[in-house]
């Protein structure tokens, strides 16, 4: 079973959000997944990104293969200290 880390979507038509789930790579981009591991909200300033790091890489070393977005992410909230988004000004 191919597993992907990857974004689901929810919310409403003009306040979308995004959850980061794990996964299989057959099923639907909003469809059934194996834990969820965070959520982005990008309508918010500054983006709001909340991940559970320690999962990821956990899923990470049993063979997940994120996508380039939560790539990008995964790399934002390590550049930020963690898994929370930065700190308003």
């Amino acid at each position: 079973m191919a597993v992907r880390i990857r974004l689901k979507r929810f919310g409403t038509r003009n306040r979308l959000q995004w959850r980061v789930v794990v996964a299989d790579a057959r099923s639907p981009r909003d469809g059934r997944f194996i834990e969820q591991v965070g959520s982005y909200d990008p309508i918010k300033n500054p983006p709001v990104i909340q991940l559970k790091l320690d999962r990821i890489e956990n899923w990470i070393s049993k063979g997940a293969q994120p996508t380039e977005t939560v790539r990008s992410l995964i790399k934002k909230a390590k550049r930020t200290g963690g898994g929370g988004s930065p700190p308003p000004f």
